[in-house]
């Protein structure tokens, strides 16, 4: 992996968790269970995929980012409505 790979990826990493937490927070705060749940498992589901990365397996890593959008989407939705 070379430097503009690494800084990608961080740049990747420190916004998702940004998110996700930021998610879990407004989940809390507003005492909305769903949101706040589909946001924990947005977070376990990305920190699965570290060790996808770990084990070189690009195929379960990118199903599990498309299953993270899809329960970080969920958690806005919840929040939302």
């Amino acid at each position: 992996m070379d430097s503009v790979e690494k800084f990608a990826l961080s740049i990747m990493l420190v916004f998702g968790a940004l998110i996700i937490g930021g998610l879990m927070a407004i989940g809390i705060m507003w005492s909305d269970k769903p949101g706040f749940l589909f946001a924990l498992a947005a977070a376990i589901v990305v920190w699965i995929s570290a060790f996808a990365v770990l084990f070189g397996k690009p195929k379960i890593y990118g199903v599990l980012l498309v299953l993270a959008g899809f329960l970080v989407a969920a958690s806005i939705t919840a929040v939302v409505t």
